[in-house]
């Protein structure tokens, strides 16, 4: 059994987004949950949450948002920069909270303190652009994440493994120029699915092209034109690259029953999908897998998708 850390903490829920909101609170209870009662907590290495020393967040994003985030929040404005990123007075400090635990679970990744890690963290965060909220996300940990192993611990490559339903622009946007991060995404597209970026051609630019690789799928489309993809797109691509340390987007949105794409992947795909990505952790980066949670809305599928991910980090 691998040693698989987790992060989850209660002040993750004071983030409130209100009643109607689908990025709610529920969404880590349900989480929780669900890997709770699969019996697996007893089997978890606890991740602790801490605030994010703010020189990490400031190699992806520009000074300028970070203080219109933190002002507007703490004077009490409901929305930073469009509708979707509904916040309150905690949330800027949720969103410390999130990005240092995801950092916490780095170093303990990097100092073999455990084998793999969960994080359960909200607000999400493959959206954020540099100067900008999008998409419920505000720091985008995953990017912040990969500047820190790269410039704390000299990785020379980080493999990023987005599977989240929603193309994670702020990330693709933040390491396209950049040949020591590889960025994958395999989204829905096109059909009005949000953002709207992450298209084939999108392959990076200057001395990054060709360490972004996008696989659009149709609406509709189910685990066999998933499995498609990754074994055509990601496999070779990270055969080539051979990360160091692989980042995994954690999005179950892509769900059958999830309403918030129009996607047919089962709970079996999910798990065939992690499976593959273990598999590569194993082969490239001494199992160094770092799971971040993005999107995922279906409260009733929740439980099972977080508990299947999880035994799968544990018995890998």
């Amino acid at each position: 059994m691998k040693r698989t850390g987790f992060l989850y903490d209660p002040r993750y829920l004071l983030h409130d987004t209100g009643p109607y909101h689908p990025e709610r609170a529920e969404r880590l209870e349900a989480i929780h949950q669900g890997i709770k009662e699969a019996g697996l907590l007893g089997n978890l290495t606890r991740v602790p949450s801490r605030l994010v020393d703010m020189k990490w967040v400031q190699t992806i994003h520009t000074l300028e948002y970070l203080r219109r985030f933190e002002e507007l929040c703490l004077g009490g404005r409901r929305t930073l920069d469009c509708e979707d990123n509904q916040m309150c007075r905690d949330t800027y400090e949720t969103a410390q909270l999130a990005a240092g635990g995801v950092l916490e679970a780095a170093r303990m990744l990097m100092t073999n303190e455990v084998d793999n890690a969960f994080c359960a963290v909200r607000p999400p965060g493959h959206h954020a652009e540099r100067g900008e909220a999008m998409g419920f996300c505000y720091f985008n940990n995953v990017a912040i994440a990969a500047r820190y192993l790269q410039m704390e611990y000299k990785v020379e490559r980080v493999g990023i493994i987005d599977f989240d339903v929603h193309h994670g622009n702020g990330t693709q946007h933040i390491f396209e120029q950049d040949p020591t991060v590889f960025y994958y995404s395999i989204h829905q597209h096109p059909s009005f699915a949000y953002p709207g970026t992450g298209r084939e051609f999108e392959m990076g630019s200057g001395q990054g092209y060709g360490f972004t690789k996008n696989s659009p799928v149709l609406p509709g489309s189910s685990d066999d034109e998933y499995r498609r993809l990754i074994e055509k797109d990601l496999l070779p691509a990270f055969e080539s690259f051979a990360p160091q340390v692989i980042i995994v987007s954690t999005g179950f949105d892509a769900h059958k029953d999830d309403d918030m794409a129009d996607m047919r992947v089962t709970t079996e795909g999910f798990a065939w999908i992690m499976r593959t990505i273990m598999k590569m952790g194993e082969k490239y980066a001494d199992g160094r897998i770092l799971s971040v949670l993005e999107g995922g809305y279906a409260l009733d599928r929740l439980p099972e998708l977080a508990a299947g991910h999880v035994k799968i980090m544990l018995d890998a």
